[in-house]
């Protein structure tokens, strides 16, 4: 599933649509708009995110209006935290190794 989210998130597009989404709801109109894109191809770009369980989408009447699905990013929220410990910890071990260089000059 990471790997479907980042690939997804891969797209300049898709990646602003995304941000976009975190502000709340639009409709596809809205988020083709900034982008001089056309709907067919923002609906591509959204099928992907919803594909990816990253975005949910429902029609209102004709309009089609999207949302992003937050609990879909914890899986990355997770890797982040993991990967963000590994390098505190390492960056910790790295200092103190160079402080004990110092002490021994």
């Amino acid at each position: 599933m990471l790997a479907t989210t980042f690939a997804a998130l891969g797209d300049g597009t898709r990646l602003a649509v995304v941000t976009r989404l975190s502000r709340g709801e639009a409709t596809m109109g809205e988020l083709a708009a900034p982008h001089q894109v056309s709907l067919p191809a923002m609906t591509k770009h959204v099928g992907v995110l919803v594909d990816a369980g990253l975005v949910s989408r429902r029609k209102v009447g004709r309009t089609v209006v999207c949302a992003l699905r937050p609990e879909a990013f914890a899986e990355v929220q997770t890797w982040l935290g993991d990967l963000t410990a590994y390098w505190n910890t390492t960056i910790d071990r790295l200092e103190d190794l160079l402080r004990g260089s110092d002490d021994e000059h």
